[in-house]
């Protein structure tokens, strides 16, 4: 069995999305609602790392604390900036996936493809409609 994780929130279209792709492939994942259960500080920066980001990188600006805590300040360092996520987990961009072929932040939906082990299972399309596995369980390129 294919242990995956995905750091989700269920009020989020695109991570709606991932959690259906994975599922699509036909594994279970740990499903972590970050905003309820964010990871401690040492995991989420080994996150960051194994995904080859930045802190930066995983900060979320929409409909999130951060022009009001100043987040934009590029002289901000990386242990800055994850202590602002670990105090206020909305700034967490998500969702965020670990499988054993590596650690993604997904957006758009899709890119989870690039990890998942096993091969999708039949057609998938994304909530809006967009097509985007075909019913041989193959990613359909974008136009």
């Amino acid at each position: 069995m294919t242990d995956i994780v995905i750091y989700h929130n269920p009020d989020c279209g695109t991570s709606r999305n991932v959690l259906a792709l994975i599922r699509n492939s036909g594994v279970e994942p740990h499903v972590v609602e970050y905003l309820k259960t964010p990871p401690a500080r040492a995991l989420l920066i080994e996150m960051i790392d194994r995904a080859g980001m930045t802190a930066r990188d995983l900060l979320r600006e929409k409909g999130t604390p951060f022009a009001e805590l100043g987040l934009g300040d590029a002289s901000l360092s990386d242990d800055m900036l994850v202590d602002a996520m670990i105090a206020h987990p909305i700034l967490i961009n998500r969702p965020l996936v670990v499988t054993p072929l590596g650690v993604k932040l997904c957006r758009p939906s899709e890119t989870v493809l690039d990890i998942l082990p096993d091969a999708q299972r039949g057609a998938f399309a994304k909530e809006d409609g967009e097509q985007i596995v075909d019913a041989a369980g193959h990613r359909i390129p974008p136009e």
